[in-house]
C-alpha cells in the first residue's frame, strides 16, 4: 500500500507554499510514489502546469483544492464576524468533479471575496457532483471548532457536511506534524469519525519540499506578513514537518 500526498501546496499557494510544481513532482518520483494532488489555497492557478508535469513524469494528477469556507455565507463580509474562514480540502474525482471545482473556487473570487475569496454551504450543495471532501487541517471547519471546545457544534457541521457529499465523499483528515494541540486534535477527530461512522485519510500539510526547505517557507510568510524572521510578533510554522 502506497501513501499518496492528497494536501499538497505549491508555489501558487502565493507566499506560504515555497516548493515549484517541478520541484514537488520530481520529488514525488524521486520517493518512487505513484500519485499526487494539488490543493493550493483557494485557487486552481497551477492545476494545468500541475496535471502535465506529473502526466511527463508518471505521476497520477489529481486536481484540488484546499478552499475557505465562510464563517456565514459568502455574501457576508462584517470584518466582526467574517474575517476569519476555515479550510476544507476538495478534490475531483472526475470530469465532472473538476468542472464543479472550477465553478467553486470561481464563485469564491466572484461572489465571496472578503481577504480571500470564501465560498459556503450554498455553493457546495450546488456544484458538489464528482467532489470528494476532507476535513482539512488544524484551521479546518471541524478542527476551528473542537480546538475551541466546540464538540458539539463540530458534530453538527460533519453531519452537514455528510448530508452534502455521503460518506462515500466526505472523509475525516487527520495530520500529525509534531504539535502538541494537533495529537489531541486528531484523537478527537477519530472519535468523531468513529461516532458517524466515516473513514479517516491520513495527509501531511506539504508546503515545502524537503525539511530542509522550512526555513525558506517562513521567509515567504514573513513577506506575506510584511515581517522579518527577527520580529517575535509575528505568524511562525512551530514545526519544520
Amino acid at each position: 500500500m502506497a501513501f499518496v500526498h492528497l494536501h499538497s501546496h505549491t508555489a501558487y499557494s502565493l507566499l506560504d507554499g515555497e516548493g515549484t510544481i517541478e520541484k514537488l513532482i520530481g520529488r514525488a518520483k524521486e520517493l518512487g510514489q505513484t500519485a499526487m494532488a494539488i490543493t493550493d489555497h483557494g485557487n486552481m492557478y497551477g492545476v494545468i502546469d500541475f496535471y502535465e508535469c506529473a502526466k511527463e513524469n508518471g505521476i497520477k494528477p489529481i486536481i484540488g483544492c484546499e478552499v475557505y469556507v465562510a464563517a456565514r455565507s459568502r455574501f457576508d463580509k462584517t470584518h466582526e464576524f467574517d474575517s476569519q474562514s476555515s479550510h476544507l480540502t476538495l478534490l475531483a474525482e472526475n470530469n465532472i468533479g473538476y468542472n464543479n471545482l472550477i465553478k467553486i473556487v470561481s464563485e469564491g473570487f466572484v461572489d465571496g471575496f472578503y481577504y480571500r475569496p470564501r465560498i459556503d454551504m450554498e455553493v457546495l450543495r450546488k456544484y458538489n457532483q464528482g467532489i470528494i471532501a476532507l476535513s482539512a487541517c488544524m484551521a479546518g471547519v471541524l478542527s476551528r471548532q473542537i480546538l475551541a471546545d466546540n464538540l458539539e457544534e463540530a458534530k453538527r457541521k460533519a453531519l452537514e457536511f455528510v448530508d452534502i457529499f455521503g460518506r462515500d465523499r466526505y472523509f475525516i483528515e487527520i495530520q500529525d506534524h509534531g504539535i502538541l494541540e494537533q495529537k489531541k486534535l486528531n484523537r478527537d477527530l477519530i472519535s468523531l469519525a468513529k461516532e458517524l461512522d466515516l473513514q479517516v485519510v491520513a495527509t501531511n500539510d506539504v508546503h515545502y519540499t524537503k525539511q530542509t526547505d522550512a526555513e525558506f517557507q517562513d521567509v515567504l510568510m514573513c513577506i506575506q506578513m510584511g515581517k522579518t524572521v527577527d520580529d517575535e510578533d509575528r505568524m511562525k510554522m512551530s514545526t519544520d514537518q
